[in-house]
């Protein structure tokens, strides 16, 4: 009973914040020039407008001038080549503040030493100029073959699709998570979640990220931009990345060499969602780590809510132990292999600890869920089949 209402009350703030975002999609002034301010819409509602076989049809309309550009509302993500909106604000790697995982240079090094041969004699963990692959393991010869050269449908995509493997990034910024991802490390990730609540996606849903091992054909990526949980509750780094401010609370306080200005909200002054140091066990170690960022909950909620509408097969649900709690430990192959919901890193992996003790799951489950919900009940066809 205590959780749920701490839930609620979390939900509640989440909630309040998403009415102040609106008109906030960017900071950037050339995209405020080329973008709609973003609508705070249902994750659902544009679902229920796209057809999931492959088929588009397209209305007679009045002949358009050649070249006319498409506004975008600044909250889309994408799956298959299709845009789906979120409600919450998203820079694709199209976006000139993107990250774009799909491009072979390094990102972050002088130009003249970026290029792949340069790169792979300089960082030995490079091993190939992609860094991401074909989601293959469930598909026959037949279908590799068609997919290979990314030729997916929605609806193939749909039957492929069933896991989130959420991971917080050790990195503390998603500028840096996408530098040591792809720079340093030869990886990928779907999504990237800031401080700030901006979600970063870097590939087209149809693609295999190399993040989590075993569960990287079936799962949808998320970075969590956070400085992760340790051992001691006393770790320097904790006094590096936090202090405290003058209500007695904590500040996240992002260092100079992590780059705070490539926070997309540059106005953004964040602070864990809950003060104290949270502590917990995972894979049988005593762990201990501050909390996300309201904003990146508020995220997280609208991103599940939307992967769970596109992808019906992800279940908003965690695995559980009997007492109903999401579970601190690895799964056995048995247990992973027929889940189909939200799950952690080290659900995946028993050498893992990621996304943390400090993760709120039934917050972001709930919250998606009620969002979800409130979509349904506010939607006009809902409403049609109201008695009277």
């Amino acid at each position: 009973m205590e959780r749920k209402s701490r839930n609620s009350l979390f939900i509640s703030e989440i909630l309040v914040i998403s009415v102040l975002w609106v008109g906030c999609v960017s900071s950037d002034p050339t995209a405020a020039e080329t973008q709609k301010p973003a609508q705070h819409v249902s994750p659902a509602a544009e679902i229920e407008t796209v057809a999931i076989d492959d088929t588009v049809s397209v209305e007679a309309e009045p002949a358009v001038m050649p070249g006319t550009p498409v506004i975008r509302h600044g909250d889309e993500i994408v799956a298959a080549g299709r845009f789906f909106r979120t409600g919450t604000p998203v820079a694709l790697w199209l976006d000139e503040t993107g990250y774009d995982g799909y491009r072979v240079e390094r990102r972050f090094s002088p130009w003249a030493e970026s290029d792949w041969e340069t790169s792979r004699a300089a960082t030995p963990s490079l091993t190939s100029p992609n860094r991401y692959s074909l989601r293959s393991a469930t598909l026959t010869p037949a279908e590799r073959e068609q997919h290979r050269s990314g030729r997916w449908s929605l609806a193939e995509l749909q039957q492929v699709v069933d896991q989130v493997v959420l991971h917080y990034d050790a990195s503390g910024t998603s500028r840096q998570c996408f530098e040591r991802l792809h720079d340093d490390r030869g990886l990928s990730i779907h999504f990237m979640v800031d401080v700030d609540g901006t979600i970063y996606q870097t590939l087209d849903l149809k693609e295999k990220a190399w993040h989590a091992t075993t569960a990287n054909s079936r799962s949808i990526g998320i970075e969590i931009a956070q400085v992760g949980a340790y051992a001691s509750p006393n770790a320097d780094i904790f006094e590096q990345w936090y202090s405290s401010n003058e209500a007695g609370g904590v500040q996240l306080a992002i260092p100079a060499e992590a780059h705070p200005d490539s926070v997309r909200n540059q106005s953004f002054s964040g602070q864990p969602a809950r003060s104290e140091l949270i502590t917990g066990e995972i894979n049988g170690q005593q762990l201990w780590q501050y909390d996300l960022t309201p904003e990146q909950y508020r995220a997280l909620a609208h991103l599940v809510a939307t992967l769970h509408s596109v992808f019906p097969r992800i279940a908003l649900d965690s695995p559980r132990d009997e007492a109903g709690e999401v579970r601190q430990d690895t799964l056995s192959p048995a247990e992973w292999t027929s889940f189909s919901g939200v799950l952690g890193h080290y659900h995946v992996q028993s050498n893992k600890i990621d996304p943390g003790p400090a993760l709120q799951w039934d917050l972001i489950l709930d919250t998606a869920k009620e969002l979800l919900d409130n979509a349904e009940s506010e939607s006009p066809s809902a409403a049609s089949t109201e008695p009277e």
